[in-house]
């Protein structure tokens, strides 16, 4: 690992992060165009697949997630987000190396990333990690409240 990320540690979010992971991306993701996250979704997830949510810690603190769900079928990234203190400097890269090393071991084929349209970073990170937009494609929400 690059010295850069020697003083990191990556590993499965616990349900003691919550609180942390919601300051963090409070701070560093993209949140527009989101419901708003919430303790006991986080909670939720954790415990329904314990190494889904992965997290790069510094000192006690987050400052990577990225979040990578499997439904026996599709692999699916989510809240990928890097302190912006930290940025380009392998911790995005990290995080999904494990996280496409998790997918993989589980049988996923094809991996799909949840990019906004506005955020050139993270499409421009994501680009480089060898994803391309799929435009034949349209992803349709509704809430389920």
């Amino acid at each position: 690992m690059s010295a850069i990320l020697d003083d990191l540690v990556f590993r499965p979010a616990r349900v003691e992060d919550a609180a942390r992971i919601l300051a963090f991306w409070a701070e560093a993701a993209e949140n527009e165009a989101r419901p708003a996250d919430d303790a006991a979704t986080v909670e939720t997830l954790v415990l329904r697949d314990a190494t889904a949510l992965d997290i790069a810690v510094q000192q006690d603190r987050v400052v990577g997630t990225l979040i990578s769900g499997w439904d026996g079928w599709r692999a699916h990234l989510y809240r990928l987000a890097v302190h912006p203190e930290l940025r380009g400097r392998g911790v995005a890269g990290e995080l999904l190396r494990r996280a496409e090393d998790r997918l993989v071991r589980l049988g996923a084929r094809r991996l799909d990333a949840m990019v906004l349209e506005q955020n050139g970073l993270g499409q421009s990170f994501w680009a480089t990690a060898g994803f391309s937009p799929q435009h034949e494609w349209r992803r349709w929400v509704r809430s389920a409240e």
